[in-house]
């Protein structure tokens, strides 16, 4: 029975009076929802039809100016779903077929009007279904094109798994991206997917998605390495879910596939930070205690050196002790670099100017079968930066560049500026924070290095060369000179490819300073009274043995009180301050503080061997005083002691001057 909660308009043509109110009491009979509309010629209906309000159509099948099949024709040109039953007075099989055929949906004898209602009945419900059902697929269409949209849109890949037999339904654009396989390779073998998964992981992936897919585990989240057509590994999350028929078995599976390279990278590159922290802070640990020992080694063969002849055995012997420490000594402050607490003095400088002064350099420390092709962009940027600490960092990579081309080649050092983004981070495989940096590349063509070998690096004491041909702290170096002046590294190698170094530094809009002249030392020597203030008894000896032969006068102390003490009872002038930074009680900084209110004439010179970070905490900055680094030797300590005098808080810019070869 047709929906009965409001009108069901029925056209009736019919030119019989007396027929057409027989079928409209047959029809309002059956039900009163009916609401039956008659005309009677061509006009009428084609008028009424045209309202758009009519819900079946009953059609005589012969009328003065109308037959019932051109009727037909004209309901279906107009509205092609509405229902129209054909009522006739004679058996006319041929006619009745081509009623049908043109979409008639019932053919009516008015000798059995009996069959009428539920024939208009059948009709509108079959109306009613075609309509829903056509409602359905138009959802259903939108649905999929939504569907196709967000699919096509998304970064992330969908998919959808039949069983019994496993095929492969349907998987998204994004799903051919992340594996670089076309959807009709997943289409024809629903397991070549594992076949792109690293061997490494393939076993494990096989396993999950079989216990999965058999129902033995609810759960399918799983990582994996996938290597890609072109030769490149990405890592990918697969997730997925269950779909189940009404008695709860596994029919299908749908999930997504998620591109999670960056991420894994990040990770990668959190983890070693970590690790490298630690390192650091190991090898900063020791840095005070190993570097006070060194002054005293240090110091004390050079002091024996100047008294025992050189023909002498031990001189030979003394020379050794001090080659020894001096090679301690350049470890401690590689150690120190790596650990990103050495004491730096940034500057804002262009790096097209460090590489430009070093070639001539380079081009010697490579040697005649290396060739040096340096290509700086015109307009590069400034850094703040230690001019001496960029200098050890190419230095460095050029001689780890030099040792990988045993056969000779070419090292490429290239300088621009370049804006990070994340397409930028993805095109080049880095990921740091967005903004303008300075790109230095060191590149050579090289060995190169496997995976392996790429991930330890930057570690500490690593190296590939043989016993002897490198202390491993080379490349180490870089990485914590890079890190401490608030830049980025990158290496990207591959076996028998070469190697390159990316390092990034951030942009300063500030102009680059002069190069400051190297005071000039007329003398180490001098006349002047100077307060040493230094906890460690031996250090505190040996300075002094270095200073007074040179003419100072030197009042010595152990502890902040104690320098203020001996000031007190030293009525004559005091000329310069020498004091550790870190000491028991009284800090220099606080030492110098204290003697600035009483006599504020008294030059200072400050002195640690504790890193930057302790030095800095304790209230002194090697960019703002003069500072000595510990361990030092006794020309470094006169100069600087003479130099401070002469020249107060100037302070020159001192480049590191050691290199290590190492890769």
């Amino acid at each position: 029975m047709a929906d009965t909660t409001s009108p069901i308009r029925v056209l009736h043509v019919e030119d019989s009076r007396r027929d057409a109110e027989m079928i409209r009491d047959m029809l309002e009979a059956d039900s009163p929802a009916y609401d039956v509309v008659r005309v009677d010629n061509r006009a009428q209906f084609e008028s009424t039809l045209a309202e758009g309000t009519i819900d079946i159509v009953i059609c005589d099948f012969s009328l003065p100016d109308l037959d019932g099949l051109t009727a037909l024709k004209l309901a279906k040109s107009r509205f092609p779903d509405i229902p129209v039953l054909v009522v006739s007075g004679a058996i006319d099989p041929g006619e009745a077929v081509e009623c049908l055929k043109e979409g008639a949906t019932d053919y009516l004898l008015k000798q059995r009007l009996e069959r009428l209602p539920s024939a208009v009945r059948r009709a509108l419900e079959d109306s009613k279904q075609r309509r829903l059902h056509q409602e359905m697929e138009t959802q259903l269409r939108e649905s999929e094109e939504r569907f196709r949209q967000l699919a096509n849109k998304s970064r992330e890949g969908f998919w959808f798994v039949g069983l019994n037999p496993e095929r492969i339904l349907y998987v998204s654009p994004a799903v051919e991206t992340i594996w670089g396989l076309s959807a009709d390779s997943f289409y024809q073998d629903p397991r070549v997917w594992l076949g792109a998964v690293h061997a490494d992981d393939r076993a494990r992936m096989q396993d999950a998605w079989e216990a999965w897919a058999k129902d033995q585990s609810r759960r399918f989240e799983e990582e994996c390495r996938i290597v890609r057509p072109d030769g490149s590994v990405r890592w990918v999350l697969n997730s997925g879910t269950q779909i189940r028929d009404e008695a709860g078995a596994i029919t299908r599976l749908s999930g997504l596939t998620h591109d999670v390279t960056e991420r894994k990278e990040l990770e990668a590159q959190f983890h070693q930070a970590q690790k490298m922290e630690s390192v650091g802070r190991l090898a900063g640990g020791i840095a005070h205690d190993f570097n006070n020992l060194l002054t005293v080694i240090n110091g004390i063969s050079e002091l024996v050196l100047a008294q025992v002849g050189k023909d002498d055995q031990v001189h030979a012997d003394i020379q050794e002790i001090h080659r020894a420490g001096e090679r301690a000594a350049v470890l401690t402050r590689q150690l120190l670099a790596f650990s990103r607490r050495q004491i730096l003095v940034p500057r804002v400088m262009n790096v097209n100017t460090v590489v430009a002064g070093m070639e001539s350099l380079l081009q010697r420390l490579l040697g005649a079968d290396i060739n040096l092709v340096v290509v700086s962009t015109q307009g590069v940027s400034n850094v703040n930066a230690d001019p001496g600490q960029i200098e050890q960092v190419i230095t460095n990579l050029a001689v780890n560049a030099r040792d990988a081309m045993p056969q000779g080649g070419q090292l490429i050092i290239e300088t621009q500026n370049v804006t990070i983004d994340e397409g930028y981070g993805r095109q080049h495989g880095v990921a740091m924070p967005t903004g303008s940096y300075v790109l230095l590349d060191v590149s050579d063509s090289g060995v190169g290095m496997d995976a392996a070998t790429r991930a330890r690096i930057f570690e500490p004491f690593f190296t590939t060369k043989g016993p002897g041909k490198g202390t491993g702290l080379g490349l180490s170096t870089v990485y914590g000179i890079v890190k401490q002046s608030h830049g980025f590294i990158w290496v990207d190698s591959e076996v028998g490819q070469g190697t390159s170094f990316k390092i990034y530094l951030p942009q300063v809009t500030a102009a680059a300073g002069a190069d400051q002249p190297r005071p000039t030392v007329p003398s180490s020597s001098g006349t002047e009274t100077i307060l040493l203030v230094e906890d460690d008894a031996g250090l505190c000896r040996l300075a002094t043995r270095f200073l007074e032969p040179a003419g100072y006068t030197v009042l010595g102390a152990a502890t902040g009180e104690e320098a203020l003490r001996v000031l007190e009872r030293h009525g004559e002038p005091v000329h310069l301050l020498l004091t550790d930074v870190v000491m028991p009680g009284m800090s220099g900084r606080g030492l110098a503080d204290r003697i600035a209110q009483t006599r504020p004439g008294v030059k200072i010179l400050y002195m640690s061997g504790y890193t930057d970070d302790i030095v800095v905490r304790h209230g002194v900055s090697e960019e703002q005083v003069p500072f000595l680094s510990k361990p030092f030797t006794a020309w470094e300590l006169l100069q600087k002691v003479r130099e401070v005098l002469d020249f107060g808080t100037r302070r020159p810019t001192l480049a590191a001057a050691y290199a290590d070869d190492e890769g």
